[in-house]
């Protein structure tokens, strides 16, 4: 593996141009790809295997054309304190208001509340739904306005009018402010790093383009493969991330090499050879978290950790062939001002290493390992305790912030007609079996009524051939309340008994039940996907370090870490503890996808520290210095610039941190969290405590197995050689630096 990325990185450095220029070609071919390609047409949400998708399905099938494909907004009227709706005054602001909204020229319908018993008991609320023609992507900007004109209109009248629905959510694409502000902090860390605009200014440029290359390749293969927004938004977030880090590794690993009295081109060579191959299987183990993804089955998530895979792919190949080309253009102005100077003045020995922060602090464990060890893992260990009370939903409108007419909507809907409102159950009873279809139905509504937490049941409504019926069931509870889940459960485990009554089966779904179904797919997926992404990259890892504990250390740390982030963000989203700072204004359960979005993320991305760190320990384990100096290499050499990529990791995932939408906070803030952890807690600490307590014991193998696994030689050893004489660039070179 080494002296074949040693090859590869010497012929970037020698065909510069030819390098640049495919990389330019590949960008400008897919660049116009994305451009002509046919926009996407949005994809339904699909969830197979849980009866609330059965259910949906089954609606669709036996009542054709009338699949709830449209968007809806659903206006809420509140009268003045004491007044009620349905007041003459009142009451004809109410009508007018919704004359105006059915004006629309995409509007299918609109419902009379007066007519459609839509008025709360004490008469202070009353409610619409405005249907229409197409969904909400479909909208145009026109009638966006002119919903929002209507609302504005009627509150002019002095009722309190607020609207909620996928009609009212903003369609636009992301803003670009978290990227700008991950890409602003990572262009200061490097530079802190480097010391050199140049240096700095390379591997922002490199994952630029890879991002670039990757958003491009995406959005041509949007339509036909139905590909979503969220698999772009997962393939930026990733791209730029490693990105940065995979170049940041090589230019580091190349600066070294320079320091040692190495040529440009063969310090390049070297570069790619030891940290090229790093780069190669940190990255591989995140495409194996990503694209594992896919075990789940769930068709979002598994396109979202395609598309970013691909990106991380992207990714690695850039730092293998674009990052040597561009050195081999510039090849000493990504050295220190001190180090460009000295070449100029003709002082090119090798640089002795020095002791620096990261010796030191290697030193420092290495000197009381067993405290280091119990007070990381106390630490992490009571962070995730809170882990214990995870509650798994998925937040709606009552999680957006109290500024937003969404939330007011929920909140208005929720006092005038009950919590339970705000989330109904939608009851589908397939009547085929049924001798009299209509009689069963009546009974299935009636047996559902009577179920305790059931406020109220609407009158069933029949398909054309009279076999299947539709009816609402509204709970006491809030959607996201742990009496309702146990509601939906306490019916369907009523069925056997009210099936056999009655030969009609019947089957619950709705956006409650669906939440529902998904937090449970979810946690039984959990397991199998740790088994074998964990599994999987263990195995990559025996092979990278030739060691049974240093793979098994790795996986026992990831596991902490990313149960420590959970506890985070359990203990502020859903517990509410410094919510308000993070601007979190209503706490509840914590997104069904989060954990297994937050594993399959941060496993890569922690496996990528791993790998770059434990790499470098490797290698002077295998050139001959005793384990605890190993340690210490590993430290002195990979540490700052450990660091300075898990600070660009967090930067680019804490810009997502100030978006006003509660779901994006909480991802930003659980990756922000998790990689934190991961980076100064398990790979700055327990990695070091674990490997001076094993000593010799952590690089042992079995000659059995030793026999069997290939070789991949990723620390360097038939790359090992002394520095060759210094052969500085020609004057143009120098100039054009």
């Amino acid at each position: 593996m080494a002296a074949f990325l040693y090859r590869m990185g010497r012929l970037a450095f020698r065909r510069r141009w030819s390098v640049a220029l495919v990389w330019a070609a590949v960008l400008a071919a897919v660049a116009m790809a994305g451009m002509t390609a046919a926009e996407a047409e949005e994809e339904p949400f699909s969830m197979p295997g849980i009866e609330s998708q059965e259910a949906f399905d089954l609606m669709e099938e036996r009542f054709p054309g009338a699949a709830a494909d449209g968007a809806t907004a659903r206006v809420v009227f509140v009268a003045p304190d004491g007044q009620k709706v349905t007041a003459a005054e009142n009451k004809k602001a109410v009508e007018a208001a919704i004359a105006e909204l059915g004006d629309g020229t995409q509007v299918a319908s609109t419902v009379d509340p007066f007519k459609a018993d839509a008025v709360s008991n004490d008469g202070s609320t009353a409610y619409t739904t405005v249907t229409y023609k197409v969904d909400a992507a479909g909208l145009t900007d026109a009638s966006r306005t002119h919903l929002d004109e209507a609302l504005d209109n009627a509150r002019d009248s002095g009722l309190t009018v607020e609207a909620g629905g996928d009609a009212m959510e903003d369609m636009g694409g992301p803003s670009g402010t978290a990227e700008a502000i991950g890409i602003s902090v990572a262009a200061v860390v490097l530079l802190i790093t480097f010391g050199s605009l140049a240096a700095a200014g390379l591997p922002l440029l490199t994952a630029i383009v890879g991002v670039g290359i990757s958003l491009m390749t995406i959005t041509a293969l949007a339509s036909p493969l139905g590909l979503t927004d969220t698999t772009s938004t997962l393939a930026i977030m990733l791209g730029l991330a490693v990105g940065i880090d995979y170049a940041l590794f090589i230019v580091s690993r190349y600066r070294e090499e320079r320091g040692k009295g190495r040529a440009p081109q063969e310090a390049t060579a070297l570069a790619v050879g030891t940290a090229g191959s790093a780069v190669v299987f940190a990255g591989l183990t995140v495409v194996i978290a990503l694209a594992g993804l896919s075990v789940v089955g769930i068709p979002m998530l598994t396109e979202m950790g395609l598309g970013a895979a691909g990106a991380v792919v992207v990714g690695v190949l850039i730092a293998l062939t674009l990052v040597p080309a561009m050195l081999g253009f510039w090849p000493n102005a990504v050295l220190t001002r001190k180090d460009r100077k000295a070449r100029k003045a003709g002082r090119t020995e090798p640089e002795t290493p020095k002791r620096n922060g990261g010796s030191r602090w290697a030193g420092f464990v290495l000197r009381r390992p067993l405290p280091v060890l119990l007070a990381a893992v106390a630490g992490l260990g009571a962070l995730a305790l809170p882990m214990t009370d995870l509650q798994l939903g998925m937040p709606g409108d009552e999680a957006k912030s109290t500024e937003t007419t969404q939330r007011r909507a929920y909140d208005a809907l929720a006092e005038g007609f009950g919590p339970g409102f705000n989330g109904p159950l939608t009851v589908v009873v397939d009547a085929k079996g049924a001798d009299d279809p209509k009689a069963a139905a009546e009974t299935v509504s009636e047996e559902i009524g009577g179920t305790e937490g059931v406020v109220s049941v609407s009158p069933a409504q029949f398909n054309e051939a009279g076999d299947t019926a539709v009816f609402s069931v509204v709970p006491a509870t809030a959607p996201t309340d742990q009496e309702t889940k146990d509601l939906v459960n306490t019916i369907r485990g009523d069925r056997p008994g009210i099936e056999s009554e009655t030969g009609a089966t019947f089957e619950v779904t709705g956006t409650t039940a669906m939440n529902i179904d998904i937090a449970e797919k979810v946690q039984s997926a959990l397991v199998p996907y740790l088994l074998v992404v964990v599994g999987l990259a263990v195995i990559l890892l025996l092979v990278v370090f030739r060691s049974i504990l240093v793979p098994l250390k790795a996986a026992a740390g990831f596991l902490l870490s990313v149960l420590a982030s959970l506890g985070a963000v359990v203990v502020v989203f859903q517990q509410g503890h410094g919510a308000d700072l993070l601007g979190v204004e209503t706490t509840g359960p914590i997104m069904s996808l989060m954990p297994i979005f937050l594993v399959g993320i941060v496993f890569g991305l922690a496996m990528d520290y791993e790998v770059f760190l434990v790499s470098r320990m490797r290698e002077a384990y295998v050139h001959g210095e005793r384990p605890a100096q190993a340690v210490t290499s590993g430290f002195q050499h990979s540490a700052r610039v450990v660091v300075a990529a898990a600070l660009i990791m967090i930067a680019v995932f804490s810009g997502f941190i100030g978006d006003s939408d509660s779901m994006i906070k909480m991802i930003g803030f659980g990756l922000a969290s998790a990689v934190l952890l991961d980076a100064f807690v398990v790979r700055m600490a327990i990695v070091p405590a674990v490997l001076a307590l094993l000593g010799e014991r952590a690089w042992w193998l079995p000659k059995w197995l030793d026999r069997i696994l290939p070789r991949v030689d990723v620390e360097g050893e038939a790359l090992t050689r002394p520095a060759e004489p210094v052969e500085e660039p020609a004057e143009k070179d120098l100039a054009r630096a």
